[in-house]
């Protein structure tokens, strides 16, 4: 297809590199000393790297090229991305930036999922899987995930997931039944509650201590509440722990 592209001018690109962080779609390298356009299908022809250019060697023509791909260039920037986190871990190790590198596998470490299951929606998720055996288990206001930026590593680390909404979903005797089955029969070891601030968010620790009561088995409950900034407000315990 004909379309617009971006067009290098070699003789006068000096490879000074700073037209490549300008490129979203990471369609620029330098080789052999020179930014070259890696495929076409990377580039959308926007031309945001132009004004980068100290020699102006970069401009945008019209001629055949393979069609732009949005699916390719995810893949392609993610590919990069890991690429320059590894090939940045390798330079402080090999001068011995012990601290640095640390500090820095520490973030990476803190950025991953600790979600370990899937679904987690309370209505969907069976209590009689084999990962809710004997687990610890949070149960989280939806909005909890989106109000506290370190969700996964200080709440969700070594837990198993149900996430509830006791304002806004329905046939809520369903999450009684559903919690006190993972009380009885999956033999959780424990329940820590999450919720937002907002008055109708208490509604799941009430549903939670209320499954607690009915059940044979007795677990001890953590309620922690979010405050809209993703702060902790406040946090409490109910219950003791008591094997069936």
């Amino acid at each position: 297809m004909r379309r617009k592209i971006i067009h290098i001018d070699e003789e006068l690109c000096d490879g000074c590199g700073r037209c490549i962080p300008n490129c979203p779609e990471g369609a620029l390298q330098i080789i052999e000393g020179k930014a070259r356009l890696v495929g076409d299908l990377f580039c959308d022809g926007l031309g945001a790297c132009i004004g980068e250019c100290p020699l102006g060697a970069i401009t945008v023509e019209e001629r055949e090229a393979e069609a732009y791909d949005e699916r390719r260039v995810m893949g392609n920037v993610i590919a990069r991305g890991e690429q320059v986190i590894q090939a940045h871990l390798a330079h402080l190790e090999v001068h011995g930036e012990q601290e640095l590198l640390r500090q820095a596998l520490d973030v990476l470490e803190e950025r991953g999922s600790r979600l370990g299951h899937w679904p987690v929606q309370l209505h969907l998720i069976p209590p009689s899987a084999p990962y809710f055996r004997d687990a610890d288990v949070l149960l989280a206001a939806d909005c909890t995930a989106y109000a506290h930026g370190d969700f996964h590593r200080r709440f969700l680390e070594g837990k198993r997931l149900a996430i509830a909404c006791t304002k806004l979903d329905s046939d809520q005797d369903v999450y009684l039944d559903k919690l006190k089955a993972l009380i009885d029969f999956s033999g959780i070891r424990s329940l820590t509650v999450l919720t937002m601030e907002v008055p109708c968010c208490r509604g799941l620790l009430q549903l939670a201590r209320k499954a607690a009561a009915q059940s044979e088995r007795r677990v001890p409950i953590r309620w922690l509440e979010i405050g809209v900034h993703g702060d902790i407000l406040q946090e409490e315990a109910f219950g003791k722990d008591r094997t069936r």
